[in-house]
């Protein structure tokens, strides 16, 4: 059995090696970017997946994936739920650039 640590490592070479191979494919990716539903960033589109209906972006697939392989969440809404402050966050920060970009 493999351990937490293992676990991890391979879930961050999988995931990055997936943001790589969608690079490869569409170059454009690496530039397109959307709101992640789970952290509420604006982020790549390279690397991310849609589960359930929510667009994840790379570094929630890794914390989405991880918590799959090491048995911690069940299913893609748990681990939204636990990123709402997170994703509050994150929404809270675009409005704040907006308002930046618009008053200069």
């Amino acid at each position: 059995m493999k351990s937490k640590e293992e676990i991890i490592e391979e879930m961050q070479q999988v995931v990055a090696q997936m943001k790589l191979d969608d690079i490869a494919d569409n170059p454009d990716s690496e530039i397109e970017t959307f709101g992640c539903d789970c952290c509420g960033q604006e982020k790549m589109l390279a690397g991310s997946i849609e589960y359930n209906g929510y667009r994840l972006c790379n570094d929630c697939v890794l914390l989405a994936e991880t918590g799959f392989a090491l048995n911690r969440i069940n299913n893609i809404e748990e681990l939204i739920n636990a990123m709402e402050d997170k994703r509050l966050e994150g929404l809270c920060n675009i409005i704040k650039e907006e308002e930046n970009r618009t008053n200069n």
